[in-house]
């Protein structure tokens, strides 16, 4: 198969998402029961929207593992103690590795380039984040003395990026964090504000867990854009089941890295798939998954724009999840 990361035209999209297709229904069991349990003829899928997608539900109770692999490194969601959480098992890190590397890098800049501050907590907190995983790798591709985690210890971030100011600087941040850290610029440092800067990219990656009172996306992005005196604040949109990220870049707008595709099923009929524009259920085709199921039925409701994709809410009863609060 071309390598996941080469793929340039729409057929090369095609004949990966076919080969990997067929290739994870013979060696992942739960994804070959479930394609069975459709009835579905594996030879007759020749086209994207024939594919079966996997309700993402199904990383909570099953392994998702090609049965010839192992894996010990396994990530798993965010969420609260009672509930019961997904985990995707890693069989190749190298293979997260380069699609970390490889988006940021097509959609922002060489990671080699910037220092990566992480305002974080509510993920630090917990083990098995994918999230932390891969700013963990960001900071080691950077390299910089400055790179570093910070919990609640606002003074301290305030007095960093006022110090990196003519520095190249991303700082990401999970949703309720970035505002908790503005509220504190407010109330303590009222007088000397955060100045703005060229150099600061905020990255928000979700994940208001209750925390904040509920707003609209475009709400938080303007008041994240005011509080960093920035006319954009990018975002990024993964969850615990991918291995690649989609980016914003500051118009809540997302696009995908070439390995990666959205696709909007109609929210009652999944193999009926919404008009560009058209809200409805989010599938994703994910090729770094390689060991896993590239193929995964979210729980999010977005509609495509173009050739990028928004992200407008959760789809009514499914689980709270910790990067998928914000509603628009």
């Amino acid at each position: 198969m071309k390598n996941r990361f080469d793929i340039q035209t729409e057929q090369d999209f095609l004949n990966a998402s076919l080969e990997t297709f067929h290739y994870q229904y013979n060696n992942v069991e739960i994804y070959k029961k479930f394609v069975d349990y459709l009835k579905i003829n594996p030879a007759k899928i020749d086209s994207l929207t024939k594919i079966p997608f996997l309700p993402i539900e199904m990383f909570k109770n099953h392994q998702i593992l090609d049965k010839n692999v192992m894996a010990d490194l396994f990530f798993q969601s965010s969420g609260t103690t009672q509930m019961n959480l997904s985990k995707h098992f890693i069989a190749d890190e190298n293979i997260y590795q380069e699609s970390i590397y490889k988006s940021f890098e097509q959609f922002i800049g060489k990671p080699e380039d910037f220092i990566f501050l992480g305002l974080l907590p509510s993920y630090l907190e917990k083990q098995h984040s994918s999230l932390i995983y891969m700013v963990d790798y960001l900071m080691k591709k950077s390299d910089k003395p400055e790179n570093g985690y910070f919990l609640y210890n606002h003074s301290d971030l305030f007095e960093l990026l006022t110090q990196l100011k003519n520095k190249k600087v991303i700082l990401f941040g999970v949703s309720f964090a970035l505002l908790d850290f503005l509220d504190y610029c407010h109330s303590e440092r009222s007088e000397e504000s955060l100045r703005s800067s060229e150099n600061l990219i905020v990255i928000e990656t979700g994940g208001m867990k209750g925390r904040k009172e509920e707003m609209t996306k475009d709400e938080l992005l303007k008041i994240l854009q005011k509080g960093f005196k920035t006319d954009k604040i990018y975002s990024e949109y993964s969850m615990t089941e991918l291995l690649s990220q989609a980016y914003s870049l500051g118009n809540n707008e997302y696009q995908c890295p070439n390995w990666m595709r959205i696709m909007v099923r109609n929210a009652e009929d999944p193999f009926n798939y919404e008009k560009e524009g058209r809200t409805g259920a989010i599938n994703i085709i994910d090729l770094a998954n390689t060991h896993s199921c590239s193929f995964i039925a979210t729980q999010d409701l977005g509609k495509i724009v173009g050739n990028r994709f928004q992200v407008l809410g959760r789809i009514d009863h499914s689980d709270i999840r910790g990067c998928s609060l914000l509603v628009s």
